[in-house]
């Protein structure tokens, strides 16, 4: 596959191994699927970036660089790196602070075999007893003509590349945002449009999410519930939308939660029949609301979720029990249209400070003012 970065990844590539680099290219199953996660580099930070598995990579590679294998030794022999280390380390990555453990576990493996299933190789390696961890040095190592080389050291710098390059392109987003605060009074029209170019269905899922949330919060938030336990005594209260945690984490299937209804609700991608189902069961079959990053109409979605279920599923019964739990689907358009609501509501300027706030969390983003008082408070700390 051909993308922009693949340029890229060759001159790293001739850098480090000359006129074998071409053929390197071709020959490397790691390269050939680095190439394939690399692809959203040219797209900016709306796109997918893939940082996971591209860690998972990166953490154990350098681990192996640090220990001198890829010179010399018998990486054979290694303990394996502790997983506390390698987590540890992946969450110093730019963008990698709340980054989960199954890329490390299952989900690299698993999608490299998607990408080459005739391979005889398992990309990483671990010992379930003593949560230890290798790279499986077959994949590391490459013969062209009669040379044998070592692709560690090109790996962690390409890798480094595509980082630096989503780096740039995220300022660059924050910049646009910041920017557009300047002018959001003035020409609100330029704000409209860079908000609903975030809901597509291909912008990064993490964006989507949080572009959902800052619409979501404030849609609700002029919508008053009376509520009590005596019909004399009623409280009172607007509807609260909150973020319960970090975008594609693995937190129970609760994106968002509502107060004081307790509506859930759950981003996803996908029109997948389990998915649905597995995060319905996660909370034991209480009622959700689908927020999904897709075109396509609400009851196009429902169809299709309930047809496919039922090719699984040949009970009607479970099938309609788990059918009753969607509470709602909300798709781009619901989205787009609860969006244009909010703004009537005169939001729009608040929804666009929130997508600023939920990114900067998001993705441990902080500009050179925050850097500096945060540096400032370190030092102060470390008087007492």
């Amino acid at each position: 596959m051909e993308h922009s970065f693949t340029t890229t990844i060759r001159t790293v590539l001739e850098k480090h191994f000359g006129e074998y680099a071409e053929d390197i290219f071709e020959k490397s199953q790691i390269i050939q699927y680095i190439n394939e996660k690399t692809r959203s580099a040219s797209k900016g930070s709306k796109s997918r970036s893939s940082f996971a598995n591209l860690y998972a990579i990166y953490v154990i590679v350098e681990d192996y660089i640090n220990k001198g294998f890829n010179v010399s030794g018998n990486y054979s022999e290694y303990e394996g790196a502790p997983f506390t280390q390698l987590f540890t380390r992946q969450r110093q990555l730019p963008f990698g602070g709340k980054l989960q453990n199954h890329a490390l576990n299952n989900r690299m493996n698993s999608e490299f075999q998607k990408f080459f299933p005739s391979s005889e190789y398992q990309p990483i390696l671990r010992n379930l007893q003593t949560n230890r961890y290798w790279f499986n040095e077959n994949l590391l190592k490459v013969k062209s003509g009669k040379e044998a080389f070592n692709l560690a050291a090109s790996i962690i710098e390409i890798i480094d590349e595509y980082v630096q390059t989503k780096q740039d392109a995220f300022q660059l987003f924050i910049k646009s945002c910041e920017e557009l605060r300047q002018i959001e009074n003035s020409n609100p029209e330029k704000v409209i449009e860079f908000i609903s170019g975030l809901l597509a269905p291909n912008v990064d899922a993490r964006l989507f999410e949080i572009v959902s949330y800052s619409i979501l919060k404030f849609y609700y938030h002029d919508q008053v519930i009376f509520w009590g336990f005596e019909i004399d005594n009623l409280n009172r209260d607007n509807l609260q939308l909150y973020k319960t945690g970090r975008t594609n984490a693995n937190d129970g299937g609760i994106d968002f939660v509502m107060k004081p209804l307790g509506r859930f609700f759950q981003v996803t991608e996908t029109l997948d029949f389990k998915k649905y189902f597995l995060d319905i069961d996660k909370i034991q079959k209480f009622p959700i609301t689908f927020v999904i990053k897709s075109s396509e109409a609400v009851d196009s979605i429902k169809r299709k979720i309930k047809a496919n279920a039922k090719k699984s599923y040949s009970i009607d019964a479970i099938v309609n029990r788990y059918m009753d739990c969607i509470e709602e689907v909300i798709n781009i358009a619901e989205l787009d249209t609860r969006f244009r609501t909010a703004i009537e509501q005169g939001y729009l300027n608040n929804i666009l400070d929130e997508i600023i706030l939920q990114s900067k969390v998001e993705f441990n983003y902080q500009d050179e003012d925050e850097e500096e008082e945060s540096e400032e408070e370190n030092n102060t700390m470390t008087l007492f």
